[in-house]
């Protein structure tokens, strides 16, 4: 049977006994596909199916995942539980009446398949994808979108943050400011704007005024982050338990650490015990640069001597660039006229030339984004960008698409 426990029963056939034809098999087997997406909600076994495809049962089996990559079986539990996801988020039918028209006669074993292959019970997700996120905090929304959960309400601007903004621009309704300690107005205008979105809760971190957090508290349920000291993991658990949706936290956190150990054996049997280090450029100025993100990455991560093992922003002079010598340099040059001067007249000095680095060709130049963007998104892409930056090759590179089927709407 194609079906398994908890679907309606099935009619025998006697298919079993149907000799193969030499009929066009590829067209049989498509239109036996069709079929199924059409009736999805029927009992269908592998012996009726193999019927309408005019083949035997066990070459049906092997030619339907052949042709197509999963087994028929998969197929069907595919096709019931989006249609499911469609009716949870959409119907508000009961949950025994969207199993039967999915094609599961226990609504008990519905619930068991759809935890299995969506990470959340149908109820639960039926709850999160009704309610509307807002985020007045940037490094939020990687944590969000981490969650399978997209904002109706974000800072998104294309001059800070040009990631999000050109991968999610249409799909956040509502584009906050960017808000720091010294632009109260911002934060002011945020909240006049989620007055009237007035979203289902709010999250972000703890870098606002009380009297701010006061403001947000009367629009919606907030979850307020730490900032400092908790590392992104204890953020990400936090908004995930707040939003019950520990499963995708975890589920996040085993992804990163798994590519985060590929990524090591690669970055190591290329770079062995060669020395990093990161410089930023600020007005005339360079700094020995690192932040809690470059510390996960290369520190943590990729287990690299940075040559700076806090996150911190070191003032140095070109002397002391020269007797540390590093084999690779990761350049952050501020976006402003006189940074980006000093950046030019750099690599024309003699000293900077006969660094190793840059004589190797081992000078790369990073940006704020995603550098800056200490989030579960963020971290991900930077080891992504790590890995292509020192190996030259990135076969997981981070896909754009990360919050899968369970957007906040």
């Amino acid at each position: 049977m194609i079906f398994d426990k908890g679907t309606h029963a099935a009619k025998p056939t006697h298919a079993e006994s149907r000799p193969v034809t030499s009929r066009s098999t590829k067209t049989d087997i498509a239109k036996v596909k069709t079929y199924m997406a059409q009736h999805y909600n029927l009992p269908l076994s592998i012996a009726d199916l193999a019927a309408r495809a005019n083949i035997s049962p066990k070459y049906f089996v092997d030619l339907f995942k052949k042709t197509y990559g999963q087994s028929a079986m998969e197929y069907l539990t595919d096709l019931r539980i989006n249609h499911a996801k469609r009716y949870l988020k959409e119907s508000g039918d009961k949950l025994r009446d969207i199993a039967l028209k999915v094609g599961y006669s226990d609504e008990y074993y519905f619930s068991r398949k759809f935890k299995k292959e969506v990470g959340i019970s149908p109820s639960d997700y039926a709850r999160n994808t009704k309610k509307r996120i807002a985020t007045y905090s940037s490094n939020m929304i990687g944590q969000l979108l981490a969650l399978g959960v997209m904002p109706v309400a974000a800072p998104i601007d294309s001059k800070w943050t040009a990631y999000y903004y050109n991968a999610y621009r249409t799909e956040i309704p509502s584009h906050l400011k960017m808000t720091d300690p010294y632009t109260s107005w911002r934060m002011e205008v945020n909240v006049e704007k989620l007055v009237h979105i007035r979203p289902d809760a709010i999250i972000g971190s703890d870098e606002i005024s009380e009297q701010d957090e006061a403001k947000l508290a009367e629009i919606a349920p907030c979850c307020v982050v730490p900032k400092h000291p908790s590392d992104w993991r204890t953020q990400l658990r936090t908004i995930a338990t707040f939003l019950e949706r520990e499963e995708q936290a975890e589920q996040w956190i085993n992804a990163y650490h798994q590519r985060a150990q590929e990524a090591r054996k690669h970055v190591q049997k290329e770079m062995g015990q060669e020395k990093v280090l990161v410089l930023r450029v600020y007005g005339e100025y360079l700094y020995l640069y690192s932040n809690p993100g470059i510390q996960e990455v290369f520190h943590h991560a990729l287990q690299l001597d940075t040559m700076l093992d806090m996150n911190a922003s070191v003032p140095i002079t070109m002397e002391k660039l020269a007797a540390m010598n590093p084999d690779h340099m990761l350049v952050m040059v501020c976006p402003e006229a006189a940074s980006r001067a000093t950046w030019l007249s750099l690599q024309h000095s003699p000293i900077w030339r006969r660094l190793k680095a840059a004589q190797h060709y081992q000078i790369h130049l990073i940006a704020g984004d995603p550098w800056f963007d200490y989030s579960a998104v963020g971290v991900m892409r930077m080891l992504s960008e790590a890995l292509l930056m020192f190996t030259g090759y990135c076969p997981n590179g981070y896909l754009d698409t990360v919050h899968g089927d369970s957007r906040v709407t």
